[in-house]
């Protein structure tokens, strides 16, 4: 029986709200103050006796959360419904009150703390992990005021992004994050957090040597919550706690994916989930197996098993990032060609979009092609899988001309290696950044196909950047079309709207004027750095791939800060950007009459 029940109705609503609004704030305070411990903990140098008064600290917050949680159910109307809704919160909190009353009897889950400092980090662990997640609720909560402010879907998905990157640059300068004295430079720290955020890959710091271990699962964490975006785990977070989500949450996650409903958004956003776990997951299973003995971490279990995990998490997200000096081109990985053949599949299937991967891979999509086997993939399904699967064969093979003649990087490769090494180039320059080979050493044709092959990059609703591989086919498409003398567009079966392709000419003309524009700029800012590498880099960094050839470490701040823009230009999205800036255009009932105008 609630206390509406056993006190009266009228009674209880008075103070209901009043004190619900107080709880609220005092939740959101404690909140931002259990954030703020957690990132004093971890990022700064401590004593043994202050990390223990940390911990206490935490504690009492925990505790306050607690003593909401009662007060929230005692008012609730529907006790049962309560818990059902709140399931993830009453674990966390029911944890908590477990091991303190455990503790109190004179057997801690973990350690005893209060007499053994010794023995405080698997308590720190286990406190802080339950004030994450808390915090992380309360975050999610706060997270869906968003759809009230008046924002467009684009322009809110952009500053996501921002807050980000301030985030992660703020994370990144703790003293504990790397192994330079005092901490990481802004300049490097805001670099790198861009980077990360927009699942590009360069970088000003060699990340393996730089950052201590916190810094990179700090790094880890930007690139999955860059890659999948941010929007996307609270929407989906928000439905696994029942909150629901308007329309106006549902068409940010609609414009960030490309989906043709927000229907089939909001049906998306948990397989998006699955899918990136599963297969980074799966992944780094499969790569933990397969390191060459010769790996230095390799009778590391831990080591390796972070590495794996990186390198998986890094790849299905195209960043690019790796925790080597020389990234995949280290000579222990000379011998390792399962190892790049793993990077590479999840480069693809990253790179393919999470629309594609429930075509391919969804139960219901599988099991109807079962039961019905004359029907075909979805068109945007078919566009994606065959436009990447000819870009992955012409670009193996051509690389594999180019860099086996003399002065090439494969010339002394071999069959079944120098193909690998092909078509991971081939792989990892639409998309990804990773390199098996030095980069600096191709030759002037060979970055030439690689940057065609960056301007293209992956599938729509992907982590991949790029104009896409729906538009490229779009544009090949309508100049197959003109030549033919064709009015109406044709593909599998179908008609192209005309509006689709007016989005196609705008995607690939903004993309083509961004870079030549910002490619000028940077002729000007560094005339000590061939023309070439900076065109290679520019459009390294609006396709968010990351291969360089290493202009980016001889920038100066001007020259960086233009990459650092057009990183987060391309993750965002051309078009999606334009969306954001544009103001309401009116309808216009009225058209004029036709105009001639030679062309040619």
């Amino acid at each position: 029986m609630s206390l509406f029940q056993s006190f009266g109705f009228l009674q209880l609503l008075r103070i209901e709200k009043p004190l619900l609004q107080i709880l609220l704030w005092i939740r959101t305070l404690g909140t931002m103050a259990s954030i703020g411990l957690m990132v004093y903990y971890f990022g700064f140098p401590m004593t043994v006796q202050g990390q223990f008064k940390i911990i206490e600290w935490q504690n009492s917050l925990l505790g306050v959360f607690a003593l909401s949680f009662v007060i929230r159910w005692l008012f609730a109307r529907f006790e049962r419904s309560f818990l059902q809704v709140s399931s993830l919160e009453t674990l966390l909190l029911g944890l908590w009150c477990a091991e303190g009353l455990w503790a109190l009897m004179g057997r801690p889950w973990f350690a005893e703390f209060t007499r053994n400092y010794a023995d405080l980090l698997p308590y720190a662990w286990f406190v802080h992990t339950l004030a994450i997640g808390l915090a992380g609720l309360e975050l999610i909560r706060l997270s869906n005021s968003v759809v009230t402010v008046r924002l467009k879907p684009a322009a809110t998905l952009m500053v996501s992004f921002i807050v980000l990157i301030g985030i992660g640059t703020g994370l990144l300068m703790l003293p504990q994050m790397s192994h330079r004295a005092g901490s990481l430079p802004f300049a490097d720290a805001l670099f790198t957090s861009v980077s990360a955020t927009c699942v590009t890959g360069l970088s000003t710091i060699d990340v393996g040597s730089t950052l201590t271990f916190k810094g990179q699962c700090v790094l880890l964490a930007l690139i999955q919550l860059g890659g999948i975006g941010i929007l996307t785990f609270a929407t989906f977070f928000a439905l696994f706690l029942k909150k629901g989500v308007g329309i106006s949450h549902q068409a940010m996650i609609k414009d960030f994916m490309s989906e043709e409903s927000l229907f089939d958004a909001k049906k998306l956003l948990g397989q998006i989930i699955f899918y990136s776990l599963f297969l980074e997951m799966g992944g780094a299973a499969l790569i933990y197996l397969s390191w060459p003995l010769e790996s230095p971490m390799y009778f590391n279990a831990l080591d390796k098993a972070f590495h794996s995990i990186f390198h998986a998490v890094s790849a299905f997200n195209n960043a690019g990032f790796s925790l080597y000096t020389l990234g995949l081109a280290e000579p222990f990985l000379h011998h390792a060609p399962v190892l790049r053949i793993l990077i590479a599949l999840l480069i693809i299937l990253g790179g393919l979009g999470f629309p594609v991967l429930r075509d391919l891979f969804g139960y219901h999509q599988i099991r109807t092609r079962l039961n019905t086997p004359w029907k075909k993939w979805k068109l945007s399904t078919r566009i994606s899988v065959w436009t990447s699967v000819f870009l992955l064969l012409v670009g193996t093979v051509v690389f594999l001309m180019l860099e086996q003649q003399s002065g090439g990087t494969l010339l002394h490769h071999r069959g079944f290696y120098a193909w690998v090494d092909a078509f991971f180039a081939s792989a990892s320059a639409r998309t990804a950044g990773f390199n098996t080979l030095d980069v600096m050493a191709f030759g002037v044709p060979t970055c030439l196909l690689m940057i065609f092959l960056m301007f293209i990059g992956g599938g729509s609703g992907s982590t991949a950047g790029g104009i896409k591989t729906s538009t490229f086919t779009l544009l090949v498409l309508a100049v197959w079309s003109t030549i033919r003398n064709k009015k109406q567009l044709e593909l599998g079966g179908r008609s192209i709207p005309f509006d689709l392709l007016n989005k196609a000419y705008t995607i690939f003309f903004f993309a083509a004027t961004y870079i030549f524009g910002c490619s000028f700029v940077l002729a000007i800012l560094e005339p000590g750095i061939p023309i070439l590498d900076l065109v290679f880099e520019e459009v390294s960094a609006f396709c968010t791939v990351g291969l360089t050839r290493g202009p980016t470490m001889e920038m100066g701040q001007a020259g960086r800060a233009i990459l650092m823009l057009s990183m987060f230009v391309g993750r965002v999205g051309t078009l999606t950007l334009a969306f954001a800036l544009a103001s309401k255009s009116e309808n216009q009932a009225y058209t004029y009459p036709k105009a001639h105008v030679l062309i040619g």
